[in-house]
Formats: structure tokens, sequence, C-alpha cells
């Protein structure tokens, strides 16, 4: 019996490389639904490569083209239409839209789903008492999909919260660990496009850049291990080998690593009950013997600094601190400020007052989140940054 799959999202890098490794599997693998936002040329090209008949995409001009070209293709332009394409539950899903809009759709599909894997880390941050919800209520197994999280799921995953005495999560420390601090001043957005270890899209090669992307990750894994602030720490390691360090109560650490490459951690949230090989390189010795990890310089990258001011339950406020940065950074993107300016105008704006008082208030539903999300956004341009 073949495993019925669906990929929100999958015209991004982390559905692309799902799409890769499905393709060398096939036999295996029925996809029954991809998505898209826009990139309707690569979504209808990956339905013909995999023979999928339902397809959802939001851009008008996607739709029509797609719908003119295969009549045996069904294709709807919002996810509303879930109940239509998904009768049953499928085995399968990989949600990796990209920022807060793929939460509502992660949010209805949980329910037609045995398995869900989430790489939309906007999702878990601000809406992860929604997700969990959802999750229990449908019996729904979660599987977390950036290689830190992936990580600590595989290191603690028959293990009681109570057993684990610290978590580490590690960070490249991106282009500019290395960099002269009184250069920080001169940097282009050429400079901070251009990540050592990893490919990814421009706003997360940004976020890497700043340490945003490590702060979030520190809000996810609180969220998903249902753990306190002070039991996850950040450790640099420019080489990107180790992803996660577990210390437990008896004394003993664990430390997962694996080359820096998505698809391992993606191949793995699919095969979970079968060890499927992985053509991976051979044990690198060299790293290992010189891992070079170290506590965060928070001179450097101050916007760690984010994480001391927290609320240790979940809040509309990480919502407001995720619209903040992503509004800042598409400033940065577009060349309206600099890069010294990008950092500044995060701490800054997170710490009005008026935005304060989310950090009290909890999300009751994906509308609080959109409402506030909107709102934010309508501050920030009233700020006239």
């Amino acid at each position: 019996m073949k495993k019925k799959i669906a990929i929100l999202g999958s015209t991004g890098s982390i559905g692309k490389s799902l799409i890769n490794i499905i393709k060398k599997d096939k036999k295996k693998f029925d996809v029954v639904l991809l998505t898209a936002n826009k990139n309707y040329k690569e979504l209808y090209n990956q339905s013909k490569l995999l023979n999928v008949k339902n397809l959802i995409i939001n851009n008008q001009t996607g739709y029509n083209f797609i719908k003119s070209k295969n009549k045996e293709i069904k294709i709807y332009n919002n996810y509303r239409s879930l109940d239509k394409i998904l009768k049953k539950k499928i085995d399968y899903t990989m949600s990796s839209i990209t920022g807060l809009d793929g939460l509502e759709p992660t949010l209805n599909i949980i329910k037609k789903t045995k398995t869900i894997a989430i790489a939309n880390k906007e999702s878990i941050i601000c809406g992860w008492g929604l997700i969990k919800k959802n999750l229990d209520k449908y019996k729904t197994e979660f599987i977390p999909v950036d290689s830190e999280h992936f990580s600590i799921w595989s290191l603690i995953k028959y293990q009681k919260k109570e057993n684990i005495k610290k978590i580490y999560i590690t960070a490249s420390g991106g282009p500019f660990m290395n960099l002269s601090k009184n250069k920080f001043a001169k940097i282009k957005l050429s400079d901070a496009l251009k990540h050592p270890n990893w490919r990814m899209g421009k706003k997360i090669t940004i976020d890497s850049a700043t340490l945003m992307n490590k702060v979030f990750e520190v809000i996810e894994a609180k969220n998903i291990f249902y753990l306190s602030y002070k039991k996850i720490s950040i450790l640099t390691h420019p080489k990107s080998y180790v992803h996660a360090i577990v210390k437990f109560k008896n004394g003993l650490c664990k430390i997962l690593a694996h080359d820096p490459d998505m698809k391992i951690p993606i191949q793995n949230t699919l095969y979970t009950k079968e060890n499927k090989n992985y053509n991976s390189k051979p044990l690198n010795l060299e790293i290992l013997n010189n891992l070079n990890l170290k506590n965060i310089d928070k001179t450097r990258f101050p916007l760690v600094k984010i994480l001391t001011n927290l609320p240790e339950k979940s809040s509309l406020y990480e919502t407001v601190l995720i619209t903040i940065n992503d509004y800042l950074v598409f400033k940065f993107l577009k060349k309206k400020i600099s890069f010294k300016e990008l950092i500044h105008l995060i701490i800054k704006n997170s710490k009005l007052k008026e935005f304060q008082k989310f950090k009290k208030i909890k999300p009751k539903n994906v509308n609080d989140i959109y409402r506030l999300r909107d709102y934010v956004s309508s501050k920030m341009d009233s700020l006239g940054i």
C-alpha cells in the first residue's frame, strides 16, 4: 500500500527537497496534494513529475494557467477546499508554507493526516497552543523538521522532560561570526546573504546573520518540548555539524551530528519506521576534533538578549516579535535600512510599551494572531521606518 502524502508549500526549498526524495522511491508514495503561493509553473511541473491530481495555488494567474493546461487536475485557489480533496486521513503531511500565512492551513490539515511534519517556524512560535490542541483532538503525530528541533526530538523522544537538565542548540554564527565589530556599520546586503554553510531563502539567511533565527528556534524548542527558557541555551558552532546537545540529570550527554544538509532531517521525518539509507559523507573526524563550541557573544549578536524578556507562557507577544522582524528584514532587503539599523530597530520596537501588554494575552484562535500581525504592521508603517 502506497503512503498517501500532502505537501503544503511544495515549491519552497523544503518542499522541493522532499519531492527529490520521493521521486527516487515513487513506488512507495502517492502524493495526493501539492500547494503553492505564486510559483505555479514549478507547481505544475511537480504535479506532472509525481502524477498529482489535486493542487492548491493562491495566485489567480497560476490558477488560470494550470486549469487551462490540464483538465484532469483538480485545481483550487484556497485551503477551504481541503475537505473536498481529502476525504479520509492521509498518512503524512509536510507543512512548509513560509511565514504566518502557513498557520491556518496547518491547523486545518491536522485533522486530515496521521502524521504532520512542520517546517513552518512562525506557526510553531505564534500558534503552538492551537496546533497542540488540534494534534491532541485528532490524534495526529507531530514531527519537527528544522535540523535543531528534529535533532532534539530524536534525542529525547523516549525520555521524560523531567530527566532533561539542559538543551543546547547550535548556531553557525552566519557570515559575521569572525568579522571585526568595527566593520558592522559597513555591512552590505550582499555580505549578509553569504551564509557559509547553508543555501536558504533571503529572509531566513538574514535572520541567520542577525541570529534572530536562533531566538525563534529557542522559542520553538520551549513550545515543542515544554521546557523553560532557562533550560535552553545557544552555542556557536561554525561548521554546523552538531545540531543539538542534550544533557540529562543522570550525567549523560547526547550529541546529534550530521552534515549541513536539510534533506537528512526531511528524509527521516518521512521514513520514521525504517532506517532508510542516505548517501551521506563519511564521518568528519576533522570537524569532530575541533567542534569549536562557544557561548554566544551577545555584544556581537545583541538580538539574543531578547530571550531574557520573553514570557514563559506562550502569548500574543511572539506574534509581535515575528511581525517586527519580518517588517524590518523586508526593509533591509529593499535597502531602506542598514544592517546596523536592522538590529537597533528590532530591539527598539520590541520594547515599545504598547506591545508589552500582549505578553499577558494568550491567542484564542488564529484570527487573534492575524489581526495582531496586521495591527503591528500598521503601527510600524505609522512610525515611518
